[in-house]
Formats: structure tokens, sequence, C-alpha cells
């Protein structure tokens, strides 16, 4: 099994600055692509960001400019460094891993950590 535990999540307020860090642990034989995730009240989950294990990243067109992801590969962790933050950026924030557990099996599994919470005041 594979789990991810998120940190960083809080309270601020408008234009101000948050960093979250989401790191794996387990049977990890390696991690593709990591990724970031919101989910705000009433509405769907989307994407907010993602990196692949060779470090191209990708960005909603919402934060673009405002954020940034990075991981350490030796560490199984990615972060999103929130800068600029605007209330319409609070939602719960969740981390995803496409990970393959076995030198022996090529498949790969999507995990989710459990979610953080980032409120941004007006």
């Amino acid at each position: 099994q594979v789990q991810l535990v998120e940190f960083g999540g809080g309270l601020v307020q408008a234009g101000g600055s948050l960093r979250l860090s989401c790191a794996a642990s387990g049977s990890i034989f390696s991690i593709n692509t990591m990724g970031w995730y919101r989910q705000a009240p009433g509405k769907q989950r989307e994407l907010v960001a993602t990196i692949t294990s060779g470090g191209s990243t990708n960005y909603a067109d919402s934060v673009k400019g405002r954020w940034t992801i990075s991981r350490d590969n030796a560490k199984n962790t990615v972060y999103l460094q929130m800068n600029s933050l605007k209330p319409e950026d609070t939602a719960v924030y969740y981390c995803r891993a496409v990970v393959r557990t076995s030198a022996l099996n090529r498949n790969e599994y999507v995990y989710w950590g459990q979610g953080t919470q980032v409120t941004v005041s007006s």
C-alpha cells in the first residue's frame, strides 16, 4: 500500500502565501506524475498543477504565474508554493500520485491524499 500525507493548509488573508507539501510512503518502486487538485464546496474536483518525474509541469490557468509546483524525488515529496492567494482559491487540496509499486510489475496505480483545507479570507 501507498500513503500520501499532506501538510501546510490553513487560513490566510488574501494576497498571502502558503506552501503545501505531500509525502508519499509505503510500497513505492517509482513515482510518475505527482500533482495537486482542489475541490471547493459544491464544485467538482479540479486539477491545480502536476509535475512529472522529469520535472515537466502543468498548471491550471487560474493559478499560472502565482503558484509553483516542485518535487523532491529522493523524498517522494511534492510541494505547492501558493502566492498571491485569492478568496476563490478556498478549497480542500488533494495530493495525487501515479505510483509503480514493484520492479516486477509495470502497472501504475493512482493514490490520493486525505486532503488539506486552504481558506483565504478577503
